[in-house]
């Protein structure tokens, strides 16, 4: 490998945030609503991550779930969330648009690597939702972003690695290809063989038994809460390792 291999961390709350630089993380994608696939964090949890982690910060900014088609208004709403993730010191944004066709939209993605400047931007897994993901992967290139967080348009990234190791080969070194989405410790050597990326993304999550001494079994809307898992991280970040250097 030419480059160390790294581990993103999609968090859903600021406790995990703190568990993935603890782990040894480099970066943390911080979302809300795991259900539905992560949307906005709230300014406040934004500003309080920033506070207390000092590895790179890159908020997802999405409006909303279901699409990556938005309307002029959602796309104002990027626009503002762009100006408080600057504001508030974050290294990065996760975003992605598309057209009504599903392609990438390329005006508006240049308008947001323009606007984020000097932030980074990830294309999120809108890339998995397009009809042409090498047609895609060069459109997005051209629009200045860093890396692509993909599965290689399956469910789960470790079910794509034939597909990804030719995005990582089409890249080749204008971006990086990040697999993400079922990544976890009994599976990442394999990916790390197939798709020769060098970054890699894992919320390594479980779920946080509810601490209440009282709750109410009609009140159907309290959900889970996940928790980055810092065993599973450390696991997935040795392997790492063992790729990264395999003399070593």
């Amino acid at each position: 490998m030419s480059k160390r291999i790294v581990l993103e961390v999609c968090a859903f709350n600021i406790q995990s945030c703190i568990i993935a630089e603890k782990a040894g993380a480099v970066r943390v994608e911080l979302c809300d609503n795991p259900v539905e696939g992560g949307t906005n964090p709230s300014y406040g949890t934004i500003k309080k991550v920033r506070e207390k982690i000092s590895i790179q910060l890159y908020p997802i900014l999405r409006p909303r779930s279901g699409n990556y088609f938005y309307d002029d208004e959602e796309f104002g709403i990027i626009k503002e969330d762009i100006h408080i993730c600057k504001e508030l010191g974050c290294d990065g944004i996760s975003v992605g648009v598309q057209t009504i066709k599903g392609d990438i939209d390329t005006e508006r993605f240049k308008q947001i690597v323009a606007w984020a400047y000097p932030m980074g931007v990830t294309c999120n897994r809108a890339f998995d939702a397009t009809p042409d993901p090498f047609k895609a992967l060069e459109d997005i290139i051209a629009c200045g972003c860093e890396r692509v967080l993909t599965s290689g348009q399956a469910s789960a990234a470790p079910d794509a690695g034939k597909l990804l190791g030719q995005l990582v080969q089409q890249a080749n070194g204008r971006i990086s290809i990040m697999p993400g989405a079922g990544v976890r410790s009994s599976n990442i050597k394999k990916l790390v063989e197939e798709s020769g990326a060098y970054e890699y993304h894992t919320s390594a999550r479980k779920i946080v038994p509810n601490p209440m001494l009282h709750s109410n079994p009609a009140v159907l809307d309290s959900g889970n809460v996940y928790m980055a898992d810092v065993e599973e991280l450390k696991t997935i970040l040795a392997i790492m390792e063992q790729k990264s250097n395999p003399k070593g």
